[in-house]
């Protein structure tokens, strides 16, 4: 197949050199051939006869390619899975990942990008995203330990039945465990009467998240091999059931039914035979049925009504829920910036409820981030909660809630999108997709973070380095977020301007010191007007560093109502280059 291809693309390339070379050959209508310039002779000299142009014909090996022959571009592209990585994907996490994450994960087409997914996987499960040890993660893997140690059957114990829901549930509340099998008195629910049994186990769990409470979990050994398998029938542990006369149920014994009846599963699918709660009993099969289905089923995606308006672009029902994103870009290293994103919602778009005296207002957010083949290489979700007491609702309704999350993005283009759904008003739903690009900060290339203008700036605690909302090193920065992209942002005059911004690759010169003056300029853009110009040089805020974090701080008191815009420019004397990054804002009463 390959030869023919390579045949037929050779024929191509001779057919369509031959028919060039033709038709730079040919004299030109109504002039001379020795006067006629080639393709290239003409378009060095302004192009070619206007009079007879020369037909442009597509070049067909820049024809739009087939979906067939694209997706197969696609797939030759993607690298295939480390040793680590196939482990990862189908061991470590085989329990626990969805189908959707599970197919990106293998579209990923290298390894920087698997190592981020996987780092991502284990942040949207951490029960404490403040916290740098990840308990979700660590519980994982000791999970695992412990099957394999408890479980193992001819097979490791993380692939066994038990090993599967201990894995992704956890220890049960209760274990009703007969590990030796032998003698059973039925219940009234199982037909009742008395049999014998193989190896079995029931595991109780009070309540599982997205399945319910009082899970029960029947698991039997029936090879007396030591592997355990679940099921939803509770007469695959007994022993006799295939022994004619053997363990009759209670309406055997009493002649109201036949052991044929009881095997030939009349009752809801399983073969426990008629019996006093036999109606009561059949309703519940399909519940059964249903719980070991999602029991057994990767965890489903936390909002999936919110999931739908992103991957399905399902048209809003309701009045749209809006609401304000701002993004921001702060170099973590060559290959991995740091893309804070700042949500504000008005409290007064929001539904509270009342009780006892307190008001709550709960909003979902589902964000997606993907490349622009739809390749999603990030999610995240949260709950966001805004309580006050009932007397202060008023006050609070005039107020804005920011939420903020720092995703590791590698340079490049993507598309964010994001929905929220006001939970105390479910047909209040809104939903943000815009596309970012995430830049790429060179070595050789002075070059700085987005300047960001906030209502909040203060230091952390050493233990709370980079940890926590809104802070980036040493440094919680709340930014302040515009209501449009083309719109600035809004400060109260009782209020600081909070400025921040990073500076990357100042040239180190002879003497082992930077040597740059960083400008600080706030315009009246109304007037033109310099209400502030200030200077400092880099040497006398860190002189031996090539990066620095400028933060500084205005009280707005001063300064009248109206549009204003904050400058800082870097002048970097070693490597004779300069960046300006600015940003406007408006000062109300």
């Amino acid at each position: 197949m390959r030869l023919r291809l390579l045949i037929s693309l050779s024929l191509v390339l001779l057919l369509t050199s031959g028919s060039a070379a033709a038709r730079a050959q040919a004299p030109a209508k109504g002039g001379n051939a020795g006067q006629n310039p080639t393709v290239n002779g003409g378009a060095d000299k302004g192009g070619v006869d206007k009079t007879d142009p020369i037909e442009e014909r597509p070049d067909p090996l820049k024809r739009r390619l087939s979906d067939r022959d694209e997706r197969n571009r696609r797939k030759a592209l993607t690298h295939e899975l480390s040793p680590e990585d196939k482990k990862w994907l189908n061991e470590d996490v085989k329990w626990i990942i969805t189908d959707e994450e599970a197919r990106a994960f293998k579209n990923l087409s290298n390894e920087e990008e698997r190592e981020q997914f996987i780092e991502q996987f284990w942040l949207r499960r951490n029960p404490n995203p403040d916290s740098p040890e990840n308990e979700f993660r660590e519980q994982h893997y000791l999970r695992i330990a412990y099957a394999n140690e408890h479980f193992a059957a001819g097979v490791p114990g993380w692939r066994t039945d038990r090993g599967h829901i201990y894995i992704a549930y956890g220890k049960p509340d209760s274990i009703d465990s007969h590990p030796s099998g032998g003698q059973y008195q039925r219940t009234t629910q199982e037909g009742g009467g008395s049999t014998s049994t193989f190896p079995f186990e029931i595991w109780n769990y009070r309540y599982l998240d997205g399945i319910g409470e009082n899970v029960e979990i029947e698991f039997v050994d029936s090879c007396m091999c030591g592997e355990y398998h679940a099921t939803i029938d509770r007469s695959e542990k007994d022993a006799l059931k295939h022994v004619p006369g053997a363990g009759p149920t209670l309406y055997e014994s009493m002649g109201k039914s036949s052991q044929q009846e009881r095997m030939s599963g009349a009752n809801g699918g399983e073969q426990l035979g008629p019996g006093p709660m036999s109606d009561a009993e059949q309703g519940k099969q399909f519940d059964r049925l249903d719980t070991f289905s999602k029991i057994f089923s990767p965890p489903p995606v936390k909002f999936a009504d919110l999931d739908q308006f992103l991957t399905k672009s399902t048209v809003l029902s309701g009045p749209p829920f809006l609401f304000d994103v701002r993004t921001d870009y702060v170099k973590l290293t060559n290959d991995t910036v740091m893309v804070p994103l700042t949500l504000q919602i008005r409290n007064k778009d929001m539904t509270f409820s009342n009780k006892d005296g307190y008001a709550t207002a709960t909003v979902n957010i589902l964000g997606r981030v993907s490349t622009l083949n739809h390749r999603a290489v990030q999610t995240f979700e949260e709950t966001v909660k805004v309580e006050t007491s009932s007397d202060l609702l008023d006050r609070k309704q005039q107020e804005v809630s920011v939420y903020w999350k720092a995703l590791p993005l590698r340079p490049g283009l993507y598309k964010v999108e994001i929905a929220i759904k006001d939970v105390n008003n479910p047909e209040h739903i809104g939903i943000w997709k815009r596309s970012v690009n995430v830049p790429k900060y060179d070595d050789d290339r002075l070059s700085s973070s987005s300047l960001i203008l906030a209502d909040l700036m203060e230091r952390v605690p050493s233990k709370d380095v980079s940890l926590g909302n809104f802070v980036i090193g040493n440094t919680k920065i709340r930014p302040r977020v515009p209501p449009t992209v083309t719109t600035p942002v809004v400060f109260h005059r009782g209020q600081n301007l909070n400025f921040w911004m990073q500076v990357y690759n100042l040239g180190i010169g002879e003497n082992k010191q930077n040597n740059a003056t960083i400008e600080y300029q706030i315009l009246d853009t109304a007037t033109n007007k310099r209400i502030l110009d200030t200077s400092e040089s880099a040497s006398k805020l860190n002189p031996n560093a090539d990066q620095l974090t400028l933060e500084k701080s205005l009280p707005l008191a001063s300064l009248q109502p109206g549009r204003y815009s904050v400058t800082i420019k870097v002048n970097d004397g070693n490597s004779k280059q300069e960046i300006a990054e600015t940003a406007p804002f408006v000062v109300e009463q």
